[in-house]
C-alpha cells in the first residue's frame, strides 16, 4: 500500500491548521501549501506549540499565477491526497472578490490535482447551506451569477457556484474527489481554541457585552454547529475509504440546540442578563441593519431547514467516529471565545481561561498553578497586569469577584480567597490598590496557606479619596462612559496607555463590572475598614512586600507599619505603576526579600 502523503491548501487557515495536526496524529506525511515563507512560519510554530510531532513540508502556492504551482512534477509525485480548504471567509466582499477567492481558486486546485499521478482523492470543504449543487449548469451565465450574489450576498453565492464548478471540473478532468458541507466550525471539542469570529461568534460577542435586546428565532431556527477535531478527522478518513469518491457529506451536529436556546445557554454559562424577548426571523430581516447590527449576509443563515446528514452519520459510524458533546463542546468554545475578547486579545501571549473557585467563574491569564498570584486593582482588569506577570515569572493574574471578566461580587470574597489558597497553598499574594485589601483579608483568615505577600499603592495605608468616592450611582455613570484616552489621562496623566486601557474600558460598559467598581470605590473611604485592613496586615507572621510610587505616597506614619516590612518606590510612578512602569514594579515583585529597608526602583 502507498503511504499516505496529503497536501492541504489553506493550510494556515483555522481548519487548515487543524487538520495538519490531524493528519499528524494519524501518521499521514503533510505538505502544507502557503503563501509565503512568513505564513509558513507561524504555520510551523502553531502546529509545534501543539504537539505536531512532524513539520509538514512547504509548498508555496500563488493563487493569482497559472498555474497556482510552479516547478517539477517530481516534487509532488508521491502525493496521496489533496485538501482544499482554501477560500475567502468574510463578508463584505464585492462580488470579484468572492469569486476570485471561491470560484477560481477552486478551479485552480482541481487543474493542479489533476496532474498528480498517485492522488487517490480530493476533498473540498463546501458548506451546509451551498453544498449538493448540480455540475451540469456551469459555467453559469453573467445573468445568474448576478442573481444569485443579488439574493445571497457575494460570500455565499460565491460559495454556490464554488460547490458547483467544483464538482463539474473535477468530472471533467477525471479527478476523484468528495465534498464535506460542515455548518459554523467551533473549536476543538477539548479546548475550544478558534480564532474565528463572524457569524455565530459574532452574536456570543454581543451577547457578552450585554448589547442583545431579543434573541432571534424560535424553537425550529436551526445554526448548526461542529467542532473542528470531529470535521478535520471525518476528512481523514474520506481518502482511506472508497466508497466515499463522488460523495458529499453534510459534517454538523443534528442535535445543536436551537439558536434562542443556544444563546441562551451560553448567557447563563457566561452568567450575563439573557433577554427574554424573541423576535421572528422573518422580522429580523426587515428590520434596518442599524438596529439589528447583523450583517445582512448573514441573515439567510438563520434558518429552520434540516439538512441530509444520514450518509455522514453512517460513515461515523462504520469508521468508529463518535460526535462530542454538543453543549460541552460549545460551552468550551465559548470561554475560549470570551477569554481571548473575541479576537481583541492576542492567541500567542500567556494562557487566557476562566477558573472556578467556589462558584465564582474567574478569568486568569498565565499558568493555572503559578506560585505568584496577582490581583488587580480599580478600575482596570487583568490584562494591565499580563506584561509584569510575564516579566515576574512563574505567574498569574486573577480578576477578582465582579471586576474584569471574572462574575460575583465583594460578597464571595471570603469563600474565593478560601478556593485560591486550597489550590494555592503558600503562595505569594501580590495585591494592587483594592487588591492589596483582598490579599490582606486572605492573610488574616488563612496565614498558614499565604507564603508572602506584596502590596502595590494599598489605598488602606495611603490618603483616603474625598467624599465624591461615595457617590455611586454617579461614578457607575461615569465608568460606563469612560473612553480609553481619558481613562489613561485620567490614571497617568498622559494618553500614552490608552491601548492597554482598551479592554478595562470594555469591562467596564458592562453594568455589573462598572456597578461592582463603583461600590468599591465607595468602600475604601470606610474608615473602619481602612484601620480593620492595618491591623490585620500588622498580624500577619510571613514576608510582607509594600511598593508604592514616588508621586503616590504611603500615609507617613505608616511608612514604619512593622519591622517585618519591606518598602519599595518606584521613582516616577503614581498608583498605576503597572502601566507606567511595568519593568520596575515586575523587579521589585520579584527580587529577593532583604529585611526591613526603604529602596527606590527605577527612575
Amino acid at each position: 500500500m502507498t503511504a499516505r502523503h496529503a497536501l492541504v491548501f489553506g493550510a494556515t487557515g483555522f481548519i487548515g491548521r487543524n487538520l495538519i495536526l490531524t493528519l499528524d496524529q494519524a501518521g499521514v506525511r503533510v505538505t502544507a501549501a502557503v503563501r509565503n515563507r512568513e505564513s509558513f512560519g507561524r504555520l510551523a510554530a502553531w502546529l509545534a506549540d501543539r504537539g505536531c510531532r512532524t513539520a509538514p513540508a512547504e509548498l508555496i502556492v500563488d493563487f493569482d499565477a497559472d498555474p497556482i504551482v510552479r516547478g517539477e512534477d517530481s516534487v509532488w509525485s508521491d502525493v496521496t491526497e489533496v485538501y482544499n480548504c482554501a477560500g475567502a471567509y468574510r463578508f463584505g466582499m464585492t462580488k470579484d472578490e468572492a469569486r476570485h477567492g471561491n470560484v477560481d481558486s477552486v478551479r485552480s486546485v482541481v487543474s493542479f490535482a489533476a496532474r498528480l499521478p498517485q492522488l487517490s482523492r480530493l476533498v473540498y470543504v463546501s458548506g451546509y447551506r451551498v453544498g449538493g449543487q448540480d455540475p451540469s449548469t456551469v459555467p453559469w451565465s453573467p445573468q445568474r451569477v448576478e442573481r444569485t450574489h443579488r439574493r445571497l450576498g457575494a460570500y455565499e453565492a460565491s460559495k454556490v457556484e464554488g460547490d458547483a464548478v467544483f464538482q463539474a471540473v473535477a468530472d471533467e478532468l477525471g479527478v476523484p474527489w468528495s465534498i464535506v458541507n460542515p455548518p459554523t466550525v467551533i473549536g476543538p471539542s477539548s479546548t475550544g481554541e478558534s480564532d474565528q469570529y463572524l457569524g455565530l461568534a459574532a452574536s456570543l460577542k454581543e451577547l457578552w457585552q450585554g448589547t442583545v435586546a431579543a434573541l432571534p428565532g424560535d424553537s425550529r431556527t436551526f445554526v448548526p454547529v461542529v467542532p473542528v477535531d470531529y470535521l478535520t478527522r471525518f476528512m481523514t478518513l474520506l481518502p482511506t475509504d472508497p466508497s466515499t469518491a463522488g460523495t458529499a457529506y453534510w459534517v454538523l451536529d443534528d442535535d445543536t440546540p436551537a439558536l434562542p436556546t443556544l444563546m441562551s445557554r451560553v448567557g447563563r454559562h457566561y452568567r450575563v442578563p439573557v433577554p427574554r424577548t424573541r423576535i421572528p426571523v422573518a422580522l429580523v430581516k426587515r428590520l434596518p441593519q442599524w438596529l439589528t447590527k447583523a450583517d445582512p449576509e448573514t441573515l439567510t443563515f438563520l434558518s429552520s431547514d434540516r439538512y441530509p446528514t444520514d450518509s455522514a452519520r453512517e460513515l461515523a459510524r462504520r469508521h468508529g467516529l463518535d460526535m462530542p458533546d454538543t453543549t460541552r463542546t460549545i460551552l468550551r468554545w465559548a470561554d475560549h471565545l470570551a477569554a481571548h475578547r473575541f479576537g481583541a486579545a492576542s492567541m500567542d501571549s500567556a494562557a487566557r481561561t476562566f477558573d472556578d473557585y467556589a462558584g465564582v467563574r474567574t478569568f486568569r491569564i498565565g499558568e493555572p498553578d503559578a506560585p505568584t498570584v496577582l490581583l488587580p486593582g480599580l478600575p482596570v482588569n487583568a490584562d494591565t497586569w499580563a506584561p509584569v506577570a510575564a516579566a515576574v515569572g512563574h505567574a498569574r493574574v486573577l480578576d477578582l469577584p465582579g471586576l474584569g471578566m471574572s462574575t460575583g461580587g465583594r460578597g464571595d470574597w471570603h469563600a474565593w480567597l478560601t478556593a485560591l489558597l486550597e489550590r494555592t497553598p503558600g503562595a505569594h499574594l501580590v495585591g494592587h490598590s483594592i487588591g492589596a485589601a483582598a490579599v490582606v483579608e486572605a492573610a488574616a483568615a488563612h496565614p498558614d496557606k499565604v507564603g508572602s505577600i506584596t502590596l502595590v499603592a494599598p489605598f488602606f495605608l495611603q490618603p483616603s479619596a474625598g467624599i465624591s468616592a461615595r457617590a455611586t450611582p454617579l461614578t457607575r455613570w461615569y465608568l460606563r462612559r469612560l473612553g480609553p484616552n481619558a481613562l489613561s489621562e485620567k490614571l497617568t496623566g498622559s494618553p500614552d496607555h490608552t491601548a492597554m486601557l482598551q479592554s478595562s474600558v470594555q469591562d467596564l460598559r458592562r453594568a455589573s463590572v462598572s456597578a461592582n467598581v463603583a461600590t468599591l470605590f465607595a468602600a475604601t473611604t470606610n474608615a473602619r475598614w481602612r484601620s480593620d485592613l492595618a491591623a490585620e496586615l500588622a498580624q500577619y507572621p510571613g514576608p510582607i512586600h509594600v511598593i508604592t510610587g514616588s508621586q503616590d505616597p504611603l500615609a507617613p506614619a505608616l511608612e514604619s507599619l512593622s519591622p517585618r516590612t519591606e518598602f519599595s518606590t518606584i521613582g516616577g510612578a503614581a498608583h498605576h505603576p503597572q502601566l507606567t512602569h511595568p519593568d520596575a514594579l515586575a523587579k521589585a515583585i520579584a527580587r529577593t526579600r532583604g529585611g526591613s529597608q526603604l529602596g527606590t526602583v527605577g527612575s
